[in-house]
Formats: structure tokens, sequence, C-alpha cells
């Protein structure tokens, strides 16, 4: 299985990170999806997490840090029919991308975003990240963190993002399934994923989540949005893993009047605006 997908490069992650299990899963879902290689693409922005896409062979864009959505919905409004995926880290998307993670649930572009939830920034060595526990030290904040984590799966929820679930990176099959749900979700779907980080966060261990964690059972309603809220912000005793609120609305591409048919990728740019807008740039401010 997922041998289409391998690229040979090699992997820097610890032993025991918890990155493993997560590409595992993206592989999987993947290849569930029955698209052919050239109509995916993955996007990252910096850090361990953002290293993900090197490792599974489709299109791939790796950008700045913070700034892997808008790389997205640019990519997913040019060819609406690729499926497009964004893969990085706690810090990444919450933190330096926290103002886009925001605003693109608002537009609702049909993505798909995979974030590695492991309360630290593990590439630059231990910083607390925006979902950090308050009190805990770490390798750098020695008096420990202050301020409140960040609770993605809660803002998600309140801003209407139709697709919001949390995984966990040793729960290969649970993960996959819900990226596969994710992907296959018309418009903005967040999977939250859990994962341990072995060198730099001594505390939110593979144990701690295993213990912390349940499933929701087979007859829990994800359409209710107020006890789905209630569960997003269930994120100290008992952690609830699953779909947690889903709904159907019209994503960007759809809404967008400037999407339209044929694809903006495929489009010819007329001649004469492309010279006027030479023409606007070479001319001097007076």
């Amino acid at each position: 299985m997922n041998g289409t997908f391998e690229t040979g490069v090699e992997k820097a992650w610890c032993p025991g990170c918890g990155n493993f299990g997560i590409l595992q899963a993206v592989k999987v879902a993947l290849e569930r999806t029955g698209k052919p290689r050239h109509e995916i693409v993955l996007v990252s922005g910096i850090g361990q997490a953002a290293k993900l896409p090197h490792h599974v062979d489709v299109n791939v864009f790796n950008g700045l840090h913070g700034r892997a959505l808008p790389a997205a919905l640019a990519i997913k409004m040019s060819n609406p029919s690729l499926t497009v995926v964004v893969t990085s880290g706690d810090g990444d998307m919450y933190g330096e991308g926290g103002n886009h993670f925001i605003h693109n649930i608002r537009r609702n572009p049909d993505i798909a975003v995979f974030v590695h939830d492991n309360r630290v920034y593990g590439l630059t060595k231990g910083q607390p990240s925006p979902t950090s526990d308050p009190g805990w030290t770490g390798a750098l904040a020695r008096t420990g963190v202050i301020s409140a984590p960040f609770p993605p799966l809660a803002v998600a929820i309140a801003l209407g993002c139709g697709f919001v679930a949390r995984a966990l990176a040793t729960d290969v099959e649970l993960t996959a399934g819900l990226m596969e749900q994710a992907i296959a979700h018309k418009g903005f779907a967040l999977v939250d994923i859990f994962q341990p980080c072995v060198t730099f966060n001594k505390k939110n261990t593979a144990k701690w989540f295993a213990e912390k964690t349940w499933r929701l059972p087979p007859d829990y309603d994800p359409s209710d949005r107020l006890r789905a809220f209630e569960l997003a912000l269930e994120t100290e005793e008992r952690i609830p893993l699953g779909v947690l609120y889903r709904k159907e609305r019209p994503s960007l591409e759809e809404a967008h009047p400037g999407v339209g048919d044929p694809p903006l990728h495929s489009r010819e740019t007329p001649p004469e605006a492309f010279r006027e807008l030479i023409r606007k740039r070479t001319i001097s401010p007076s």
C-alpha cells in the first residue's frame, strides 16, 4: 500500500515522532480518494510538520512560515478540479498563520487542512506554541506559559467551519478515516491531530494523549452546533476524537463570480490588458 506516493526523501524526524503516523495516514487517505497524483496538491508552511509533503509523491508547494493557506487558496481558485490539502503544524497554522486560518474559514474554500498539534515549536527547539498548556515550561519558557491556549476547534465551529474534527497521530486508521472525510467534504475542512513530540514536549506524550482522549460514539449527531461547541471546549480532562461538527454550505469556488468556466488556469490573458498593465507600471510618477 502507498507505494505510488513514496518519494525516497530521507525523513529527518526524531524516532517516535508523531509525524510518522500522520504521514502514513495522509498516504492512506490520498490512496482512498482514487485521485491520480497529478490531481493532488499538498501545501505547507515552515516547521517539522511542514516537511511532510516532501515525502509524498504529488504536487507540492512549501511556502513561508504561516502562509500555507494563501497559497492553497490561490491554487484551488485557479484550478478548482485539484484536490488541495494543507498539512502544517500548530505554530505555523494557529500562530503565524492565525489570521489566514480565521478568514479562510469565513471564505470557505474547498481545502482540507491537517494540523499537526504537538503543542510545541519542534523545528526551533521547544518554544511554547499557541496550543501549549498554561504553566508548561518546555525548553525555553522557564517561568511557564502564561497565555491561555488557542482553541482551534471551538474557533472553527464559532466561525461556521463546515467540517471540524480531531484525530490522534498514534491511531493511523482513525486519522486516515477523518482525513478521507475532510477531503471529500466540499468546503473548508479542519482536522486537528494530536501528536507527541518526543524530544521537546515531555508533558503531552503518547501515553498522555491516550489517557485523555475518547472517541465520539456512533450515534453522536455532528449537526448539533451547540453540542459540538461544548465538546470543542473540552480540552483538559476528557478530549473527544472524531467529527465534532459537519454542515454543508456553498464553497468559495461555487460562490465567487471570478472563478467560473473556463477555470482561471486555462484562460488566456487578453493582450490589450497585458500591455496596459505594463504601460501603467513603467510610467514614472509625476
